[in-house]
């Protein structure tokens, strides 16, 4: 393992920046056929990938890409991503060897129904035995304790706490896996693009507005394939609720309702922790990137931050991509205009987000090529133990619990989860649906490594993903101005809202000194 980090403190975050945003030049992919033909090498010899932020859920997008060299076992943690202390492992031995309590009985004249995650397997198509869809050739995290377990499943791999380092030193990188905490997305995505690399983000593809139109319009400049990490829509399930409903299964939609069982991190009118010195093996910095400079403490890092508006996106921002984007795509609300949203929430503060909030959006009617007219509808999002109601027509015992619920003018149609199966309401065993007519494709990761190989356009690029995110990022904006008691009117072209001039001081944030796009 080699680890650059003493050369890292002589490069100026200032002066790399400035460097990266000078090389403005066109890029090409060029398809294999092509490359074979002039005697060059292929591109599809192999996809050198950097991660970045490999402690947590970017660990387990590395082993999708490519299999450890040597068997990955994720430490146990305390809920702020803490290792447990000794004691607190023995604490849990105890409670393990603990008699379970009897299980209680379910009646007999309970209905059963399909489990909603039944049908939907995220990784299914990449297999569950080794997996060499591209080479880790770099990784980099700040936290090198927190993420030292992948870390030693890729011993080849060159690491880094600082990825400006990485960027500026390993010039055979083709792409970057960046699953750091939200804040980080745009200005590490921006940076590796403008340096034409790959890119593949975690959702929420960003932070901010700003960022998800600034990420789409440098990724269609330089021409390198993009993907968001939203597994769910590779699915099967995503794919035949899109052809339900604009098939017209269930008729004309003019309701949608969407529930989630985030946040399950601290949320509310909170205070923060003060400040502890930051540990030897943490390059706090870096973490912080853009965010405004506030002492550490490890209720934060490396799980929690999702709760705080200096680097999370709340509960929106973790499970948004998952649940909205099934109605975006098949209603086609990325098409809009106009949309109007206002927000509904439990107290909270200018640290935190709160506890539980209901979001209502209200989109126009439009008219779609291929699909026709769409009539208005209003999609409501409820987090924080909040449920949907639920239908006269729905049976007893049928949970609602984390779906999405369409209300068409000829049926209800319910999806579960990251783009589990769709069902009918009531329940129809019988019912098989349309024939499928949307294309099939690998699951995220393998399409984003499948597209930078062939020369093409991933299935969730930064042209969809960015429209996406907007979408869902305008609740966020809801939240800050609830004290308006304004219903927001949302003008998309212009990237302003209309009604409420200060609601736009919301689309984006001052970075910290030395950090831009």
């Amino acid at each position: 393992m080699q680890n650059n980090s003493k050369n890292q403190a002589g490069i100026s975050r200032r002066n790399f920046l400035g460097r990266a945003a000078g090389t403005a030049a066109a890029f090409t992919i060029v398809p294999n056929r092509v490359m074979a033909g002039m005697g060059h090498r292929q591109p599809s010899d192999t996809v050198n990938v950097a991660g970045i932020g490999v402690g947590a859920q970017g660990a387990s997008d590395i082993q999708q890409l490519k299999s450890p060299s040597t068997p990955v076992v994720r430490p146990q943690r305390t809920s702020t991503g803490q290792p447990y202390t000794k004691e607190q492992l023995a604490q849990q031995g105890q409670q393990s060897a603990a008699p379970a309590p009897a299980a209680t009985s379910v009646p007999a004249e309970a209905p059963k129904y399909p489990n909603f995650l039944a049908g939907s397997t995220l990784f299914a198509s990449s297999g569950s035995g080794q997996k060499d869809y591209a080479n880790i050739y770099a990784l980099c995290d700040t936290d090198p304790d927190f993420s030292g377990y992948l870390i030693r499943g890729y011993p080849g791999a060159k690491f880094y706490t600082d990825w400006r380092v990485m960027l500026e030193k390993e010039k055979s990188i083709d792409a970057v896996l960046i699953a750091t905490p939200d804040h980080n997305h745009a200005p590490i995505a921006a940076a590796f693009i403008k340096e034409k690399k790959h890119v593949y983000v975690e959702k929420p593809m960003a932070k901010t507005v700003f960022e998800c139109r600034r990420l789409a319009e440098l990724a269609k400049e330089y021409n390198v394939v993009t993907q968001m990490g939203n597994q769910g829509h590779a699915t099967e399930g995503t794919r035949q609720t899109v052809e339900w409903i604009q098939s017209g299964v269930i008729g004309s939609v003019r309701e949608v309702y969407m529930s989630t069982d985030r946040p399950i991190w601290p949320q509310g009118n909170l205070r923060r922790p003060a400040g502890i010195k930051v540990p030897k093996n943490l390059n706090y910095d870096v973490w912080l990137g853009p965010a405004p400079e506030k002492p550490y403490h490890p209720d934060v890092l490396h799980f929690n931050w999702r709760g705080l508006w200096d680097y999370g996106s709340g509960a929106m921002g973790d499970g948004g991509a998952h649940e909205f984007d099934t109605p975006v795509w098949s209603l086609n609300l990325d098409k809009c205009d106009k949309i109007k949203v206002q927000a509904v929430a439990t107290p909270f503060n200018n640290e935190y987000y709160p506890q539980a909030e209901w979001i209502t959006y209200q989109f126009p009617e439009r008219y779609v090529k291929g699909v026709g007219y769409m009539p208005p509808v209003k999609v409501t999002w409820c987090d924080g133990g909040l449920m949907p109601p639920r239908p006269d027509v729905l049976e007893p015992g049928r949970s609602l619990a984390y779906c999405t619920v369409y209300y068409g003018d000829k049926g209800i149609l319910v999806q579960g989860s990251h783009g589990s199966m769709p069902q009918l309401v009531p329940y129809d065993p019988g019912f098989r649906g349309p024939e499928p007519w949307i294309e099939r494709t690998s699951n995220n990761y393998v399409d984003w490594i499948e597209a930078i190989k062939e020369g093409k356009k991933s299935h969730n690029d930064f042209s969809y993903a960015a429209k996406l995110t907007e979408i869902s990022l305008l609740s966020n904006i809801a939240l800050k101005t609830i004290p308006s008691n304004t219903i927001l009117e949302y003008d998309v072209p212009s990237m302003k809202v209309t009604n409420l001039p200060a609601a736009n001081d919301f689309i984006h944030y001052q970075y910290r000194n030395g950090w831009t796009l």
